[in-house]
């Protein structure tokens, strides 16, 4: 069975959604990074970098949501949640997933999750920054009516866990972001989803 290190509402909310989607038999292990408990020995042997998702496989474990995605989209093709593996298309639904990543979520976390916060001239760098993120998000990368066209993928779970945080954040404008707004609500809305919330406490926003 597969086992999904992951803290709540966290990214690794992507890949739990993704192992929902699928009907991937699964269970689950909590790791609360408040707590510290990514830097606990047990953990790190698991994960040396000391971050969530890990997936504990029969072959072994993966890390990065962009990795475990596809894994799990890959082992059960009949979900349909991502293209032929062999195709352009599959490599664009990565390129956005990379990006999603490397780019968004650094720009995210550094406003929303600083310790001590962001303050003055700090803050508002942070913010301009990750409203220009999420300005490409909505007006260059995202396809729509799901993220990278007319079938819902790995993807759209990825996306969802960013929008979900700008939200909460107060930062995703209705009439400056409608796409990702729309989105947000139509991702949430799915029973995969709805059951990966509900697995973890957390509330659609």
């Amino acid at each position: 069975m597969l086992k999904l290190y992951y803290s709540p509402g966290a990214c690794a909310l992507a890949s739990h959604i993704a192992l929902e989607e699928a009907g991937a038999d699964h269970e689950l292990a909590k790791i609360d990074l408040k707590a510290g408990e990514q830097r606990t020995p047990e953990y790190l042997a698991i994960n040396p970098a000391g971050a969530t998702p890990a997936l504990q496989t029969d072959e072994g474990v993966l890390t990065e949501n962009a990795v475990i995605m596809a894994y799990v989209a890959q082992a059960h093709p009949r979900a349909g949640l991502a293209p032929d593996p062999s195709s352009f298309a599959f490599s664009k639904m990565q390129s956005l997933n990379g990006w999603l990543g490397s780019s968004l979520h650094p720009a995210l976390g550094r406003l929303m999750f600083s310790r001590p916060p962001l303050e003055g001239e700090a803050k508002d760098a942070a913010l301009e920054m990750a409203l220009g993120k999420l300005d490409v998000l909505e007006n260059h990368l995202f396809v729509g009516p799901w993220a990278t066209g007319g079938a819902y993928t790995v993807a759209d779970g990825y996306v969802s866990v960013f929008t979900r945080w700008s939200r909460q954040a107060g930062l995703l404008d209705a009439a400056r972001y409608p796409n990702l707004n729309r989105h947000l609500d139509a991702v949430q809305a799915r029973p995969a989803v709805q059951r990966a919330l509900a697995a973890e406490g957390i509330p659609t926003v």
